[in-house]
């Protein structure tokens, strides 16, 4: 595996800082511009998978980065029609890796942009994420593996870029159809055809230069490769210096940051489990969504399991509570109730169960 860095995975870094600014500044919620964990689970809400009227939107980006990789894979001829992984163990795995994400309150990209922007919390949720990927990488040297993906038909490669061509479609004709926030973070959104067409160009940029966070990580620790961590190392850096540029930072704190919490050993353990399962997945939330629009219908089916894992989180009371400041002053750092806490330790004993189930025999 080569050492060199890739100029197009930095690049492509830049280019989703930059489109995180540009989409905050249009009307995303902070330290939001691109979250796959909040925006699958905005289309949850807003299929009414769930109630949380607070986050129920039909997200343009999530559609937007998806058709990107579909249009770029077809157009370099790299649309590759597969399936086959393990997809009922991949579905479970990717359930509690979106439990574990709102736990901590965003995915491994919102949880460098929420660096980029100054919350130390994302600092704690990124040693957790670390932790995590370092378990994930001790059962990959153990011979883990959810075996082979076979070739299939490529409408069957196509089924989450179709399922995104209706969505918008119907998103678009007759909207009434869907639950939408009136308040919260749901309510924030950029203008529906400039998220697409910037989420469009994002999703062909990170088709070509294959960028994930857990992929990065992972071939750091094992290989000292650092050219896919670059890219997220160009995102931190182009939030940083843009919050800078537009006076949006204050300086790095744990306290009230825009959606997040202080409740750090959760902050710790959520990302942990999204690290954990993310090496298990082969990558991570964003990963995934490119994946699929290229067509890997096992990454379609681990998509599908992070928005039924969106809906479990909101509908059983699992996701992270920000940190918030009552009219009369008083201070609450946030965090999960006891059914998280429990949703969390569930999910450490299934990934176990899982990684040790599936350490290939050697034969003999």
């Amino acid at each position: 595996m080569s050492k060199k860095i890739n100029l197009l995975v930095v690049i492509s870094g830049v280019a989703v800082g930059i489109a995180a600014l540009v989409l905050t500044a249009l009307g995303n919620p902070a330290n939001m511009g691109f979250c796959i964990a909040c925006f699958l689970r905005d289309i949850a809400g807003a299929t009414k998978m769930h109630s949380a009227a607070v986050v129920q939107y039909v997200r343009p980006e999530i559609i937007g980065l998806v058709l990107g990789s579909f249009i770029m894979s077809v157009a370099t001829r790299e649309f590759r029609a597969k399936a086959g992984s393990s997809p009922a163990t991949r579905f479970v795995i990717a359930m509690f890796v979106m439990i574990g994400a709102l736990v901590f309150l965003g995915c491994p990209l919102r949880m460098v942009i929420r660096m980029g922007g100054g919350d130390l919390n994302a600092f704690v949720g990124l040693a957790g994420f670390a932790i995590g990927i370092i378990i994930g990488i001790f059962f990959l040297k153990k011979g883990f593996s959810l075996k082979r993906s076979y070739e299939v038909t490529k409408t069957e490669g196509g089924i989450l870029p179709g399922v995104m061509v209706v969505l918008f479609g119907l998103f678009l004709a007759v909207p009434t159809i869907f639950a939408f926030s009136e308040t919260g973070p749901g309510s924030k959104r950029a203008p529906v055809f400039v998220a697409l067409i910037i989420a469009l160009v994002i999703g062909a940029l990170a088709q070509k230069s294959r960028l994930c966070m857990v992929g990065g990580m992972r071939d750091a620790i094992m290989f000292r490769d650092f050219n896919l961590l670059s890219g997220f190392a160009a995102i931190f850096v182009t939030i940083l210096i843009g919050n800078v540029i537009l006076g949006k930072f204050t300086g790095f704190s744990t306290y009230l940051q825009p959606i997040a919490h202080a409740s750090q050993l959760w902050n710790l353990l959520g990302m942990t489990l999204v690290g954990w399962g993310s090496v298990l997945l082969g990558g991570c939330p964003l990963r995934q969504l490119i994946l699929a629009g290229e067509g890997n219908g096992d990454s379609a089916v681990s998509v599908f399991g992070m928005i039924v894992g969106a809906a479990i989180a909101h509908n059983f009371k699992l996701a992270g509570a920000a940190a918030s400041l009552s009219e009369d002053g008083v201070y609450s750092v946030g965090g999960i109730g006891t059914a998280g806490k429990v949703a969390v330790v569930i999910g450490f004993v299934v990934f176990a169960i899982i990684s040790f189930m599936n350490i290939a025999k050697e034969e003999k």
